[in-house]
């Protein structure tokens, strides 16, 4: 498979089947975070594999959403603001060193038969409370990621002229 057929194939899942996602794939696709670039290779995240029942009912509350529900485990990208490399003029660089691992996590997936879904928009600050995170740490992203019930529809993008200038 070509890296582009598995940019292709990647998509945001949003219903998993019920089936427990293998410790040694979860650990193929840690991997494959753990060697995601950072700026200055400071690496500013902490990933919290989340399988239990209680812990992924908390996620539920934190991201109020049926379908969430349905995977079973989430993984919780978070941001350590006291280790992130700041540029020159004071802009931090956490919240793209995150991004870039977690799309490696998503590509890793993909690669494994599993599929993900980034979710950005949930209560970061009741995820902090919930998952007893520390003073400096960001709750950034949440993945779900199991084996996908749903099927990924069409994708549409820009044309390649629209976004090569």
């Amino acid at each position: 498979m070509t890296f582009l057929d598995l940019a292709k194939m990647r998509y945001s899942c949003r219903g998993y089947k019920p089936t427990t996602v293998e410790q040694s794939k979860l650990d193929y696709v840690m991997e494959c975070v753990r060697m995601a670039p950072s700026a200055v290779n400071h690496q500013p995240w902490t990933f919290r594999i989340i399988r239990d029942a209680d812990g992924l009912a908390k996620i539920c509350q934190c991201y109020n959403r049926e379908w969430i529900a349905t995977a079973p485990a989430v993984i919780i990208a978070s941001v350590l603001h006291n280790e992130e490399w700041v540029r020159s003029d004071g802009k931090p660089h956490g919240n793209i060193d995150i991004a870039i691992a977690v799309e490696h996590l998503c590509l890793a997936a993909t690669e494994q038969g599993l599929a993900t879904c980034w979710v950005c928009n949930f209560d970061s600050a009741l995820c902090h409370i919930l998952f007893s995170l520390a003073p400096d740490e960001e709750a950034a992203v949440l993945i779900p990621i199991g084996y996908p019930a749903d099927h990924p529809r069409e994708k549409t993008r820009k044309p390649i002229n629209g976004i090569v200038v």
